[in-house]
């Protein structure tokens, strides 16, 4: 076993972790409670499933924009400067979607939280990158990707009683009122983050954002993570209009089986996490991503299903679904350099984003439902549709993996040991 991966984190290196993974909380949970809202939202709008893809997709599309737009200056500042700034407008465009009354003032809220909001992950991998080496990443992905999960045990279904009790408005509300707090406990115990400003760099923000794009190892991580992305969205803002329509769980329901699949994860992703420090990472994300696609044509072919069983396979899937984020993301943090990583980690996200549009955009046009009461139809297209990328995803992070074992990918003296 690496020594280096036995080696403990400081107490100052377990603060951040807790940071970053308060902050990824907030972030994915107004992103994510669009799906369990989602039929809640079409039937109060009375929404088609195209357009409520485009909600979805919009803050994933401005995302993507802001993300490019800022990828050049990335590196020329303080990243906890950065991090306060955009976590700042998170809160703002989230406010916005917690008193809009209309669809397309929802929309705008969701292009003005997606400008902010997606940049703020690739700020939080630099971090990450920035203050742990490459055989420490593995466990550090591992606790701040539990945001996921946690979104799911206790900000999901919190969501939905309180929408269920006083409208689909209020979870954003609660979302921007914990993003406050949230923000002060970044102000008060983060330390600058700016060693990365000691490197030389005397490119423009125009010829820095062109550099890290024209190169060919980059573009090799770009592209995988937007495949990866690609598989991971499709399914996910339907969730809940398929639970609903097409396995007959109840709305009062619904909370339950998030709340349990999000416990799941949280076992998992820390396991995941220890272990892909202490194994080969690609061989772990191949493992993951063939269970994950053998659970989306099983799951998304179900009928009227129980709910204990229902919770069974979304506990399954969502084994699959997560347990490939650790290793991929850990592989795709080695691949920048230190002068380059704030723009590579931007791009890298703003792909994620456009990805995660397209994505959301693209089941919106396959998925059918001719009434907001009647079931879904086609949402296994949607399932093997997620099969045929996610294999393609398995070659690319093949090149990744080689390009980081080579030394070909930025290099990290923390990392070689």
């Amino acid at each position: 076993m690496d020594k280096q991966a036995r080696t403990p984190f400081t107490g100052y290196q377990k603060t951040v972790v807790v940071i970053l993974a308060v902050t990824q909380f907030t972030v994915i949970l107004d992103f994510m409670i669009m799906s369990p809202l989602g039929d809640m939202l079409m039937k109060s709008m009375q929404l088609r499933p195209s357009e409520f893809g485009l909600a979805v997709s919009a803050y994933a599309f401005s995302a993507g924009l802001s993300g490019f737009l800022t990828a050049g200056f990335s590196d020329r500042f303080d990243r906890k400067k950065l991090l306060l700034f955009f976590y700042t407008g998170f809160i703002f465009g989230t406010v916005l979607c917690g008193v809009a009354q209309s669809y397309w003032f929802l929309v705008t809220a969701r292009i003005i939280t997606g400008l902010f909001g997606g940049v703020i992950g690739s700020i939080s991998m630099a971090i990450v990158a920035d203050l742990f080496a490459l055989q420490q990443r593995g466990r550090v992905m591992g606790f701040v990707q539990m945001a996921f999960g946690a979104s799911q045990v206790l900000g999901i279904p919190i969501g939905l009683y309180i929408a269920n009790g006083w409208g689909w408005e209020a979870p954003f509300l609660m979302v921007a009122a914990l993003g406050m707090a949230v923000a002060l406990f970044i102000a008060l115990y983060l330390k600058p983050v700016d060693s990365h400003l000691g490197v030389k760099n005397d490119r423009t923000a125009f010829g820095h954002l062109w550099h890290t794009l024209r190169q060919p190892h980059y573009r090799i991580g770009f592209l995988a993570t937007a495949l990866l992305s690609v598989g991971g969205f499709m399914m996910m803002p339907f969730g809940s209009a398929f639970a609903i329509n097409n396995l007959h769980i109840s709305e009062y329901q619904l909370p339950i089986l998030f709340m349990v699949s999000g416990l799941s994860t949280l076992v998992i992703m820390p396991f995941v996490g220890r272990f892909s420090d202490r194994i080969d990472k690609y061989k772990l994300f191949v493992i993951a991503s063939l269970w994950m696609m053998a659970m989306c044509v099983w799951y998304t072919q179900l009928s009227v299903t129980p709910l204990w069983m229902a919770i069974l396979f979304n506990i399954l899937l969502m084994a699959g679904v997560t347990s490939r984020m650790v290793p991929s993301s850990a592989l795709t943090s080695a691949v920048p350099a230190l002068k380059d990583r704030g723009a590579f980690m931007s791009i890298n996200a703003s792909l994620q984003q456009l990805a995660g549009g397209i994505a959301a955009a693209l089941a919106g046009k396959i998925v059918i439902q001719q009434s907001n009461f009647s079931r879904l139809e086609n949402y296994d297209v949607v399932g093997y549709v997620v099969v045929a990328i996610s294999m393609v995803s398995l070659f690319l992070m093949y090149r990744v993996d080689r390009l980081v074992k080579a030394g070909v990918a930025g290099h990290d003296s923390r990392a070689d040991g």
